[in-house]
């Protein structure tokens, strides 16, 4: 049987979300729309980030606008401490890294708003580094996939999800994009297929 990481991949490239405004984008791009996305539908940020990055293209713009400009960009979308961190972000990227969005992970985790599972999603999407993720959508997949009982956010059943998300990344020896399609791919499937309620399991591509 292939690979847990293999049959994903396939399903992605067949069926998985495409045409997104940040597929492709560099690390400030992926960055914006991985903070936008938490706790908000993509339907809804897509109008949002396409404004956000209009009027901020770069992080050095970002860190000169005023705060009550990010935020009005930011209206409606709710949880303003996430437009107010990627202001504080901008602001240290200018001051720490000459305005370029930072390349190491470490520094990417520092940035104010950034956990270890946003981090990596940069590094996987932007850089096609080889870095495992666990947001709500991948602890779903994988809770289900592997009968791990127990809330999520419980330190002990989470340990136990980091570790499986690392055991399932495609091969160190994969060449390409294959880490970066692999990361969308169990985000795609927790968001479409491995949904919360009424989960489509017939048509999991890791169901057996």
């Amino acid at each position: 049987m292939a690979s847990f990481a293999s049959r994903l991949i396939r399903w992605q490239r067949r069926h998985g979300r495409h045409g997104l405004p940040w597929q492709g984008a560099d690390a400030y791009g992926v960055w914006l729309s991985e903070i936008m996305l938490q706790q908000t539908q993509v339907a809804t940020v897509i109008p949002y980030y396409e404004r956000f990055l209009a009027s901020f293209p770069a992080p050095a713009v970002l860190a000169a606008a005023s705060e009550e400009q990010v935020l009005a960009h930011w209206s409606g979308l709710g949880y303003y401490a996430r437009g107010r961190n990627l202001h504080r972000a901008a602001r240290i990227i200018v001051e720490t890294h000459g305005g370029n969005f930072p390349r190491a992970f470490d520094d990417i985790a520092d940035l104010p708003g950034i956990g270890r599972s946003t981090a990596a999603a940069i590094c996987a999407l932007a850089y096609h580094e080889r870095r495992a993720i666990l947001d709500g959508n991948v602890k779903r997949v994988l809770a289900r996939h592997c009968g791990i009982e127990g809330w999520p956010g419980e330190k002990k059943v989470e340990t136990q999800l980091w570790v499986l998300a690392g055991s399932r990344l495609p091969s160190a020896v994969t060449k390409g994009d294959a880490c970066a399609v692999y990361t969308q791919a169990i985000m795609d499937l927790g968001a479409t297929v491995c949904t919360r309620s009424k989960p489509d399991c017939a048509a999991c591509p890791v169901q057996s």
